[in-house]
């Protein structure tokens, strides 16, 4: 297969342990799967300890008791979430979305019905506006009317994507879970 069709194809998949190679490799190049704080370093330490555990915690039927630890300190507990990998023969980032059953609204302490990560020497290539538009036929297998997404105001990046893909700016707000900063949200219609 010749280099460019190779750098064209993009896919998306469940985590898989056949995949943990080039998903260390870019922890250990400092890129983090959370993006208000860097967990590299722990993500690495918890697959070290079982790597088997750590990709059945990011699967689709992965068991919903547990609680997730928010950046002020509170335990709430999860919700329903879907990870898919961005692979072009290589790691090269992550999309999840994250909704309550039944409802299209989230709770309080939720940034939006996506987040999404693309390694930095992978950037600039689409790869997330294609994750993107991907992830929107899963939200509405789940029963989504529409989704919300949050940026921070000067990530023009990300809210070129997010309208590429539909979405329309809604509103400026502050979530004191996760500090002082502005945020912006964004609305796609599944309609």
């Amino acid at each position: 297969m010749c280099q460019m069709c190779e750098m064209s194809f993009v896919g998306f998949a469940e985590p898989q342990e056949a995949m943990l190679g080039s998903y260390v490799d870019a922890l250990k190049r400092g890129w983090s799967p959370n993006t208000i704080r860097d967990v590299s370093t722990e993500t690495l330490a918890e697959l070290e300890r079982d790597q088997a555990a750590y990709v059945a915690s990011l699967r689709d039927d992965a068991p919903l008791s547990g609680k997730l630890r928010l950046p002020d300190g509170r335990e709430v507990q999860r919700l329903p979430m879907r990870t898919r990998w961005i692979w072009d023969g290589d790691f090269c980032g992550f999309i999840a979305l994250r909704w309550q059953p039944g409802s299209d609204d989230l709770p309080p302490h939720v940034l939006g019905h996506i987040g999404y990560a693309v390694v930095p020497w992978k950037r600039g290539h689409g790869y997330a506006k294609r994750a993107l538009r991907h992830m929107l036929s899963e939200a509405r297998d789940v029963g989504l009317n529409h989704l919300e997404i949050s940026t921070d105001p000067d990530n023009v990046a990300s809210q070129r994507i997010i309208i590429g893909n539909g979405g329309r700016f809604a509103r400026t707000f502050i979530n004191p879970t996760y500090g002082p900063d502005e945020r912006q949200l964004y609305k796609i219609d599944l309609s």
